[in-house]
């Protein structure tokens, strides 16, 4: 059985190491995140050589998504590196203070306008929210606060804004830089940081487009705003990620289960892939088995219909990355084989003016109503492939295609694998032959397996799929 959940690793020292980054292909990631919040252009460039090099040699096609930084709203820094902040006494953030001048009463931010933007009864959340601050009153660049929940406080932890309403742009000089650098890498997908409307998303499209690169936009879903949107800005994108970091920081813990599920089967009715990120599995960062906690996050996120899972410092710097991937592949795998996972009623009533898309739909319907052990759509932009994902199934999808980019594109969407293929000299028949032979040769079919194939009159032609066949292995290869 194939595993239909992907699985995104993020890259960092961890998986620099000899012989890690090949044990992670072995364990089952599908995507490589490289989060441009740390390392140097070249560090990326480098790893991005490394997972193409390596794709090459073991045939596992890996996509590679470049993930931008965006707005970074920070405090500065203390004399003595970090402060304890009772309950109840008073503590102000000043933009005028000297950057590494902050103590117990004070601390510099980063971000100027902060002063501007909020309120007496304003709450500002510090350090993933550990610290608490309610405003009192403001006073130009200064902000006065009461410390409503107390603790450590040290050097660069960010702020946010509960409820969201902060105008700091997605874009930053720093994330317009990196946008040359992902040109340069030819990502299959960029993450784009806190957007708070379509807008932000055209923006990262327009400056990827500029640099050669025509890479899948994800939206990260971070600010309480964006939620208001929420059907805009998946529209905007090619993905949406459930960053649930800041985004549960703004918008309340207690919140972030709906809000989740709100987004996952969003983005499916919308038709565009889903992330489900943040802490899935950060006990592994220091431990070697998951809490039981995590595996029901990995578990609910994956009945809930997530394309993918994700994995961030589990992978980049903790202690033990392979296992990680290796025990969320497990948890994956064994949630879809719950026959509620495989059911779906997707548009099931909606009418279809597209022939490629009722195609789609067909072969998914008619896979799961009949002894059919796989699908092949033939596609040349991965549009069929991505139709037929949002349809939940236990049948396996393999997209031939010989557009690398596609190839890459594909590597995130839900019960989708990649299969490289070249058939334009060929006749249906070789096509046909052709495509059972190479999946035979990969151990996916046997003889006697029921597949439907999905294909287009015109080879090279995208949005051209008018053609559903079904094929059986080892009848004379064709029907």
């Amino acid at each position: 059985m194939l595993r239909r959940t992907k699985i995104l690793a993020t890259l960092g020292p961890a998986s620099d190491k000899p012989g890690v980054l090949e044990a992670l292909f072995d364990a089952g990631i599908d995507v490589v995140r490289m989060n441009f919040s740390h390392g140097t252009a070249q560090d990326h460039i480098d790893r991005a050589a490394t997972v193409r090099a390596l794709s090459k040699k073991t045939g596992r096609l890996i996509g590679i998504l470049c993930d931008l930084q965006g707005p970074k709203i920070r405090i500065a820094k203390f004399k003595d590196t970090k402060v304890w902040l009772n309950e109840g006494q008073a503590f102000a953030l000043d933009i005028d203070l000297d950057i590494d001048a902050g103590d117990t009463t004070e601390v510099g931010i980063t971000y100027e306008p902060l002063a501007t933007e909020v309120v007496p009864g304003s709450r500002l959340l510090l350090d993933d929210g550990r610290i608490v601050l309610d405003v009192v009153k403001t006073d130009g660049a200064r902000i006065n606060c009461t410390v409503h929940v107390g603790g450590y406080l040290s050097n660069n932890k960010g702020i946010n804004l509960q409820g969201g309403g902060l105008s700091a742009a997605a874009l930053t000089e720093k994330d317009k830089e990196d946008i040359k650098t992902i040109g340069i890498i030819g990502a299959d997908f960029v993450a784009v940081s806190f957007p708070r409307c379509a807008a932000d998303l055209d923006e990262a499209r327009a400056l990827l487009e500029a640099e050669g690169c025509y890479a899948g936009i994800v939206s990260k879903i971070e600010r309480a705003e964006a939620i208001e949107v929420m059907d805009e800005i998946i529209l905007a994108s090619d993905v949406v990620m459930v960053a649930r970091g800041d985004l549960g920081v703004e918008i309340g813990d207690a919140h972030l289960p709906a809000v989740q599920k709100r987004l996952i089967s969003r983005s499916r009715e919308l038709k565009r892939a889903v992330i489900t990120a943040t802490q899935m599995m950060e006990s592994m960062i220091e431990n070697p088995i998951p809490t039981r906690a995590e595996v029901f996050d990995i578990a609910n996120a994956v009945h809930d219909g997530t394309d993918a899972v994700m994995l961030s410092a589990e992978t980049a710097s903790g202690n033990y990355p392979v296992q990680a991937v290796k025990a969320m592949a497990n948890i994956c795998l064994e949630t879809e084989k719950e026959r509620s996972v495989q059911k779906s009623s997707h548009r099931i009533d909606s009418y279809f003016d597209r022939a490629d898309e009722a195609i789609a739909m067909s072969a998914m319907y008619m896979a799961n109503h009949s002894k059919i052990q796989g699908i092949v759509t033939l596609t040349e932009s991965g549009s069929t492939a991505l139709w037929m994902s949002r349809i939940s199934s236990g049948i396996p999808i393999f997209a031939f295609s010989s557009h690398e980019k596609t190839l890459g594109r594909v590597t995130i969407y839900r019960g989708v694998f990649p299969v490289a293929f070249t058939h334009d000299s060929m006749n249906h028949a070789d096509v046909n032959r052709s495509i059972l032979e190479k999946l035979s040769k990969r151990g996916h079919i046997s003889k006697g397996d029921t597949l439907i194939i999905t294909k287009g009159d015109l080879t090279g032609s995208k949005g051209g799929t008018n053609v559903l066949k079904v094929v059986t292995f080892g009848k004379g290869l064709t029907p």
